[in-house]
């Protein structure tokens, strides 16, 4: 075999990993590795802001199953996507982020452009390589894509200096990696799992409560199944939506601070609580305190660093979501009848519903759902940046299996969800992708309209255009006396030019009647399609359970 550039070396792993797609932004020190993309055969998607570019990453990643990767220069360019490692570290989202560097020999001497990017995001990566010889780089990035894919996913920086990106060798490509004291806990214990059959078996009032480590693990299947076999109810965290279908009887919706009402209060009745893949967030649990008072907590997490580092437990289960679920229901007995408590669920389910047919102006933002409620297909994906227009679409939306609903949960990104609609509709071209925005955080992120145009990236953009940055808002209102400080946005600027001016076509929205036409003009649009949509500026997102409370206390419902 002849002798290859590190740069070289570098794209053929990258392709024998199965990276096809890549978002990124060049610049001086990675300047080798985008000569050698050019050969490689990998698409390249050329962002207009690396933040985006991780974030992209991400819902390719959350889109596909598969490891998302992006590309920066150093210096700026790569501290610019820690902010998008972060969000896939919170939310144990499989990335390799690989970043140029200067030359080996310029190291801590504050070269130009030189950033120490694997100290700097130490903290929020499973594992940081940089390798000294192009010789390391296959066994580099061999090892980082089984990092970021297994036990408890997440994101891997590959930092190449550019003195590595030149020198050449004789490349040997592993076939598989040893990592010693990486080995992730996939099974989980016989006995435990036993104890958990026994414990379900034995409750009157079991509630299961589903995380993103269902999503991840690709255990929805099994869920329903255990769900339908013990005729159990199943709530959500926000990373958990889509787990179980939506208009399924036994899905109550999504517990925690916006989450829905009967959720919320089975978790308070409930005297069994099955945890699939959720870290207890304080999000989602309130006041930890009053938290699920009167139940048992069975947790199963494929990462043992979450049990009982928030909640109390009854019984920990180490392991996959999916192969414990299995070893469950291999071992489930006949459960009994709970008259009483699918009664109370089918009644609180009741007092939960609400309608999203309004009519009224200003625009009420639950018809904005309910019309996106009623295009929604199977292979419709629907991401959303953060804020109102967030927990609007995380509480209303009725989303009907895994990697449908794409959102930023841990880290809250305002300007997520248009980079990760980028990143989902290259992962999944043949479905619409609809970033449910607010016109804050599309305007962090804006500039990529370039990118949809210019590599025919069609995505469909809906503003929930409020003229406010609406959750901060909604928290002065309530809590500061309506004291608005730095909240009102103002009416700039025309989002229907602004579309238009990169390309896009731009539709503006006014009355309730316009929205699915808009919706649909998305749908079947060849360009990138930016919807303003002038909703209620004084509506807010309730129920809502305020800081300090249990998840039982809800503001804005009856009791």
């Amino acid at each position: 075999m002849e002798e290859l550039s590190g740069a070289k070396i570098l794209m053929e792993s990258l392709r024998r990993e199965g990276a096809n797609e890549i978002f990124g932004l060049p610049g001086g020190a990675i300047l080798d590795v985008y000569d050698a993309l050019i050969d490689s055969g990998i698409r390249h998607v050329l962002m207009r802001h690396e933040q985006c570019a991780a974030h992209a990453a991400e819902g390719y990643a959350r889109a596909s199953g598969r490891t998302g990767v992006c590309f920066s220069t150093s210096g700026p360019g790569a501290t610019n996507l820690v902010t998008g490692i972060a969000d896939a570290h919170m939310d144990s989202c499989p990335m390799v982020a690989v970043t140029g560097q200067v030359a080996s020999h310029l190291l801590g001497n504050d070269a130009f452009q030189e950033a120490d990017i694997l100290a700097i995001t130490a903290p929020i990566t499973k594992h940081g390589f940089q390798p000294r010889s192009p010789s390391e780089i296959p066994g580099m990035i061999k090892s980082a894509f089984y990092i970021a894919n297994t036990g408890r996913k997440g994101p891997v920086v590959v930092d190449i200096p550019k003195d590595v990106q030149k020198k050449a060798c004789v490349p040997v490509y592993p076939e598989q990696v040893y990592l010693r004291g990486y080995k992730p806990k996939m099974q989980g214990h016989p006995q435990q799992i036993k104890k958990a059959v026994e414990l379900l078996c034995a409750s009157e009032r079991p509630l299961i409560l589903a995380g993103g480590g269902v999503v991840l693990s690709g255990a929805s299947a099994e869920l329903l199944a255990l769900a339908e076999r013990f005729l159990i109810p199943v709530s959500t965290t926000l990373m958990g939506k889509g787990s179980i279908p939506e208009e399924h009887p036994l899905a109550v919706g999504m517990v925690g601070m916006h989450g829905r009402k009967a959720a919320n209060r089975l978790v308070q009745e409930c005297d069994l609580l099955l945890a699939i893949g959720c870290r207890f967030s304080d999000r989602t649990t309130g006041s930890i305190s009053g938290f699920a008072p009167n139940a048992k907590i069975v947790h199963i997490d494929i990462d043992s660093a979450e049990i009982g580092k928030n909640v109390r437990y009854e019984l920990p289960i180490v392991g996959d979501a999916k192969l414990v679920l299995k070893e469950i229901l291999a071992m489930a007995q006949t459960p009994k009848a709970r008259i009483a408590w699918s009664e109370k669920v089918a009644e609180f389910a009741k007092d939960c519903a609400c309608s999203l047919g309004h009519d009224e102006m200003p625009i009420n933002p639950k018809r904005v759902i309910g019309e996106i409620n009623g295009i929604l297909d199977r292979s419709t994906i629907v991401t959303t940046e953060v804020g109102q227009c967030q927990m609007w679409a995380a509480h209303f939306l009725k989303v009907m299996q895994p990697r449908q609903f794409i959102s930023s949960g841990g880290l809250g990104t305002m300007g997520f969800g248009f980079p990760a609609a980028i990143g989902a509709k290259v992962a999944s071209p043949s479905s619409q992708v609809i970033d449910v925005a607010g016109d804050g955080s599309f305007l962090m992120v804006a500039q990529d309209l370039a990118t949809c145009v210019e590599e025919n990236i069609p995505v469909t953009v809906a503003v929930m255009d409020n003229g406010w940055l609406g959750m901060v808002k909604q928290w002065q209102e309530l809590f500061y006396g309506k004291r608005y400080s730095a909240t009102n946005l103002g009416r700039s600027p025309d989002f229907v030019k602004l579309a238009e001016a990169f390309g896009a076509k731009g539709i503006r929205v006014s009355r309730p009647s316009e929205i699915k036409e808009a919706l649909l003009a998305g749908k079947d649009s060849s360009v990138p399609v930016v919807i303003d949509i002038a909703i209620d500026p004084s509506e807010h997102i309730l129920p809502m359970v305020k800081m300090g409370s249990h998840v039982g206390d809800m503001m804005g419902c009856r009791k």
